[in-house]
């Protein structure tokens, strides 16, 4: 059963004045050609575009074979619905740990991610836009602000965007400040979610990274949005940076408890 919630398209001042002066140029292509088309791989030796290539249409296949037999619950389908009835944007907000559930769920939607400006970033940043993702180039430690920049003409133009919020290195489930800056210089919407599933691999990485097991049960948990005023005081903002750090936690608690319940509903089967 195909669960995916529909109802949005497939920083500093300066990027505030980005964002608006974009529409008002009539450059709105430019800028979905830039975030959805592939990058350039000329820069790269031969054995590394052809590394990238076959590792890109590998990794999406066998990403698809996987989350294509889970079945999907959703809790709190309306937090979504409200940002977008609003007439805003949501900024998708997860951990890492959660990215391959959440690279499916929410496939084909035209989400924006930040993506890092490296060689390594090709591989995943050349996957998700196979799933109908658009790519920023840039990272909370290498060419942020120029992303961010980016990101926020996008919410402006009527695209999404999403963090990864502990990456691209951790520490793991500790949210870093890119959400919370983007929502208060666009005035667009934080929407915090947690992907879990019932049978996992965990892999011995920084991030923990959960890959579902085929035909395991899945939850998508989505949080109430986040606004941020864009006249808020360091204290308010930093107020709000606590906050989505508690509801990703509280998420992730609730994915927790909804996976050990259902094992004990199978044990007891």
């Amino acid at each position: 059963m195909d669960l995916r919630i529909q109802g949005t398209r497939n920083v500093s001042t300066m990027s505030r004045r980005s964002a608006r002066s974009i529409s008002a140029d009539g450059d709105v292509e430019q800028l979905r050609d830039r975030v959805y088309s592939f990058a350039d791989l000329a820069p790269y030796s031969i054995k590394d575009r052809l590394m990238i290539r076959v590792a890109d249409v590998s990794f999406y296949s066998l990403l698809g074979a996987i989350c294509s037999t889970l079945r999907w619950e959703v809790r709190g389908r309306e937090n979504l619905d409200s940002i977008i009835s609003n007439g805003h944007q949501p900024i998708y907000t997860f951990w890492h740990v959660c990215i391959v559930g959440a690279t499916w769920f929410w496939r084909n939607r035209g989400i924006v991610v930040m993506s890092s400006a490296s060689r390594d970033a090709e591989y995943t940043g050349r996957v998700i836009q196979r799933f109908g993702y658009g790519t920023a180039r840039g990272s909370a430690t290498r060419g942020g602000g120029r992303a961010l920049a980016e990101m926020a003409q996008c919410l402006q133009n009527d695209m999404g965007v999403a963090f990864t919020i502990d990456g691209p290195r951790g520490p793991v489930y500790v949210a870093k400040p890119g959400a919370v800056t983007l929502a208060r210089h666009t005035g667009h919407a934080i929407l915090p979610f947690h992907i879990a599933t019932s049978k996992y691999i965990e892999l011995p990485s920084w991030d923990r990274l959960q890959i579902p097991i085929p035909y395991s049960n899945a939850i998508c948990l989505i949080g109430e949005p986040i606004y941020v005023p864009r006249d808020a005081t360091s204290i308010e903002v930093a107020a709000r940076q606590e906050r989505l750090q508690s509801v990703l936690d509280n998420l992730r608690t609730e994915g927790t408890a909804w996976r050990a319940k259902g094992e004990e509903l199978r044990a007891k089967s």
